[in-house]
């Protein structure tokens, strides 16, 4: 049986979000390595292959497959114009039925940190779920001291919920996360809830 391809690419003011693709192996490999001490405190820990060609062929074949069955929604975060690797976001997880929810994951090369890429990625995932995907809860977590990721999940919608114990293997540990989500025509918060 033939499934048909979906094309995801989402644009922004300054980013294309698409899926990965072999030719853009050397520019992932390259910003992985430069930003290893960067991203390693705050992600599950890299096989001795991570960086390999054969794992990153992996990759673009898992991200090829869970587009086409709608399971996940992985994405290069990439610069208009010269299409550079600066990380990635992924929805995955992606619940249908009652739920209609997905988890955000996402990662920033160091060079590009703190100059609101992320923070453009994630509404404009976070926007295409809603409003394309028809989800209506999009679930994110980080670890308690990562102060940049919980500043830029919050500035994009999202809202504490609570922690979850040893949610998550980080750097070789089972680790204590926080937990946020952003829900569709979200109405925490304010005044006139009832109206």
């Amino acid at each position: 049986m033939l499934t048909r391809r979906r094309k995801v690419r989402i644009e922004t003011d300054r980013l294309s979000l698409r899926p990965p693709q072999h030719s853009d192996y050397r520019d992932w490999a390259d910003v992985r390595r430069d930003s290893a001490d960067f991203l390693i405190p705050w992600e599950p820990g890299w096989a001795a292959d991570h960086l390999s060609r054969k794992a990153f062929t992996n990759r673009v074949y898992w991200a090829q497959r869970s587009i086409s069955n709608g399971s996940a929604m992985p994405l290069f975060v990439t610069r208009r114009g010269d299409d550079a690797v600066l990380g990635a976001i992924t929805l995955d997880n992606i619940r249908r039925g009652p739920a209609q929810a997905g988890t955000l994951g996402y990662w920033i090369g160091a060079g590009f940190a703190r100059q609101g890429f992320m923070r453009e990625a994630i509404e404009a995932v976070t926007h295409y779920a809603f409003h394309t995907m028809d989800l209506s809860r999009i679930e994110a977590a980080c670890l308690p001291e990562n102060i940049a990721s919980r500043g830029v999940l919050e500035k994009s919608g999202f809202k504490y919920e609570g922690v979850a114990q040893s949610y998550l293997q980080i750097n070789g540990r089972w680790r204590t996360h926080v937990l946020y989500a952003n829900i569709r025509n979200d109405r925490r918060g304010r005044t006139d809830a009832g109206t």
